[in-house]
């Protein structure tokens, strides 16, 4: 009998304790995020990776690359685009006119060049 009495005061004693710890931890860590602020570093990660959103592959790693190093991020995008509308561009004149060969290639550098080829 008293060791039933032992193992039932062990087992209150563990659950009390148990209740005590589960309710303990959830109390801190939603004070924890908002005294703390951000580091500057963090802070342009968080910045660069909303101006990224639907960017992706190479163009994102390249944007978040010069954007973490705080380079200006408006001239980069820009060219950019601009080469692969020229390549886009090319690529379907190079199509149309059935080039292939030596004869493609020469077509696509002087088009990627910016030289009016005909």
């Amino acid at each position: 009998m008293s060791l039933s009495l032992r193992l039932l005061a062990v087992s209150a004693a563990f659950a009390f304790a148990g209740a005590a710890f589960a309710a303990s931890p959830a109390a801190t860590p939603a004070t924890a995020p908002a005294a703390k602020p951000h580091t500057a570093q963090q802070q342009r990660m968080i910045d660069c990776n909303k101006q990224a959103t639907g960017k992706k592959g190479a163009e994102r790693k390249t944007f978040m690359s010069s954007c973490l190093k705080g380079e200006s991020t408006a001239a980069a995008p820009a060219a950019k685009q601009t080469q692969q509308g020229k390549m886009a561009t090319c690529n379907a004149d190079a199509k149309t006119k059935a080039l292939k060969g030596a004869e493609r290639k020469a077509f696509m550098s002087e088009c990627l060049k910016g030289h009016a080829a005909a």
